[in-house]
């Protein structure tokens, strides 16, 4: 892999991180307005197309994209990323972008805990003890016991879950179909299971919202795209440290356009969390 495209890779990730965070701003914006699933119904159905439109474009076209020998496996990973959004953008709501990114960013160390049991890797105790000091992070965070910790805290955290899952099954998919395939069947499974509930929950929205679902929409299609020429153009390993500036740029939309406040309980645990992270994926890199 050249410097030249590793520098481009980086490149691509800093801004599909940049996307991201705006899309979650968008979405906090929607959702305390109008009904999450209506919000997440909108957006998937955006992203379903998006998702159609690029297998059509690739050889094979839909069919090919759509082939798998692991459809129960592959509808459970597009129900649980639609599931995780929906738990995320909540959190959004009740949190704040700070504070709830801020936990979020623990999903790496879940992954690498969560790596053994489900996907049979080995995890050296030096890892086991950057996941323990994550985890030392997480509770500075929440800091239960001292009365201002709030339940809603435990969202964001349950997000970080189900999405270090997802991340898991995803890798598991990956030894018998394509990242395509796997793509396909993300959001067009999301799109099909939330439509019934997005109807049901729909509320009448006002012409300027109706721009920034548009905006939401197209922020999604584009930090999927971007993430996609990340990972074309330079190694995981090389590109996925810088995935944790989504945290900078959420907390600095917070901030800025909703008035939120950065706590120092909050900036030292989600310090402690991003370092535990960075070393863990670099002993996966090591290892590898």
């Amino acid at each position: 892999m050249s410097a030249q495209n590793t520098r481009l890779g980086i490149l691509l990730m800093i801004a599909t991180t940049f996307v991201f965070a705006l899309q979650d701003g968008i979405s906090r914006h929607l959702a305390g307005e109008y009904n999450t699933l209506m919000v997440v119904t909108v957006r998937y159905w955006f992203f379903a197309a998006f998702v159609m439109a690029v297998a059509a474009r690739k050889a094979g076209g839909l069919g090919r994209a759509a082939a798998t020998s692991q459809p129960i496996l592959q509808i459970f990973r597009g129900l649980l990323l639609a599931a995780e959004i929906c738990v995320a953008i909540y959190g959004f709501t009740l949190l704040g972008l700070v504070e709830s990114h801020a936990v979020f960013a623990c999903y790496p160390l879940l992954i690498a805990a969560l790596s053994g049991p489900v996907l049979g890797e080995s995890v050296g105790w030096r890892r086991w003890t950057a996941i323990a000091i994550g985890f030392f992070g997480v509770l500075i965070i929440l800091r239960p016991g001292f009365g201002v910790f709030s339940p809603y805290a435990l969202i964001p955290f349950a997000s970080a879950l189900m999405f270090a899952l997802y991340g898991l099954l995803t890798r598991y998919a990956a030894r018998r179909d394509s990242a395509a395939t796997s793509f396909f069947w993300t959001g067009v499974i999301g799109a099909l299971v939330l439509t019934p509930v997005g109807l049901y929950s729909w509320e009448p929205m006002t012409g300027f919202d109706w721009t920034w679902m548009i905006t939401l929409c197209v922020t999604g299609a584009l930090g999927h795209f971007l993430l996609i020429k990340a990972y074309e153009v330079a190694e995981a390993s090389a590109v996925q440290p810088f995935a944790y500036l989504q945290l900078v740029f959420a907390s600095a939309v917070g901030v800025v356009v909703f008035g939120e406040v950065i706590k120092l309980p909050v900036a030292l645990g989600a310090g402690i969390i991003v370092a535990a992270g960075l070393f863990t994926l670099w002993r996966e890199r090591q290892n590898a």
